[in-house]
């Protein structure tokens, strides 16, 4: 049995890499775990959580995995991204998938775009209906200063750990993100250790990729990467 950990980002929850995960769940039949980070979730509270403990929830989750699955794959999105970066690393995983992940974050030019549209929204009354606004004001508004430093901590201290990466990895990234800038997936496309990489941008995507107007293509993308089994030195960079 196949089995795939999906990790989400940070203040986020299992919904943001649902599509994906429900996809290989129900089409391909795969053991699927998607979950909850500490301090996350509808009753979660981030205020004196670490990063530790977000990292020690994903190798749990990863271990058992392994456990019970002949090959285990690993998605992450954001800073989920960053965790699962840190289980290839460390743990006999086969495949990693990279999802807008934040090796480093905020994107001023894009944000500033972002804000202008949410400006133009406003004017035209439609701002209360733009799910992607109300979601980032939400988390803006309700994340501690003390998460905030706990993700930093974990992106520096994960990074070390990305070199030592072997395995085949896709990494994938919208051009129109607005959380992580795109020098975040040249940064781990340079950086990760494998001889197995591929890089590929998406032109119509912000940062929640798994939910964008080109989520299919994306799912399609994936698919064919875990789906290969012929990757043994292909090297490939789309769009870079």
């Amino acid at each position: 049995m196949i089995g795939c950990l999906c990790l989400h980002g940070f203040t986020g929850e299992p919904w943001e890499v649902e599509p994906v995960a429900t996809y290989f769940l129900e089409q391909k039949g795969w053991l699927v775990y998607t979950p909850t980070l500490p301090g996350h979730g509808p009753d979660g509270n981030l205020k004196d959580i670490t990063y530790q403990e977000w990292v020690y929830t994903a190798e749990v989750a990863a271990l058992e995995l392994l456990k019970r699955c002949d090959e285990v794959y690993v998605i992450g999105f954001s800073m989920g991204g960053m965790l699962a970066g840190y289980i290839a690393s460390k743990y006999p995983v086969s495949k990693l998938v990279l999802l807008s992940a934040a090796a480093y974050y905020v994107n001023p030019l894009q944000l500033l775009q972002e804000l202008k549209d949410v400006v133009r929204l406003r004017i035209r009354g439609e701002l209360d209906r733009d799910e992607h606004y109300q979601l980032y004001r939400k988390k803006v508004i309700e994340t501690p200063m003390s998460a905030v430093f706990q993700f930093m901590q974990a992106v520096k201290r994960i990074k070390p750990y990305l070199s030592r990466v072997q395995i085949p990895t896709l990494i994938l990234q919208g051009e129109l993100d607005g959380i992580v800038p795109r020098k975040s997936a040249t940064y781990l496309y340079e950086t990760i250790g494998s001889k197995v990489k591929e890089i590929q941008f998406l032109p119509e995507t912000k940062h929640m990729i798994c939910h964008g107007f080109e989520r299919d293509q994306l799912i399609k993308r994936i698919e064919t990467f875990l789906c290969d089994q012929s990757q043994n030195s292909k090297i490939t960079n789309t769009n870079v």
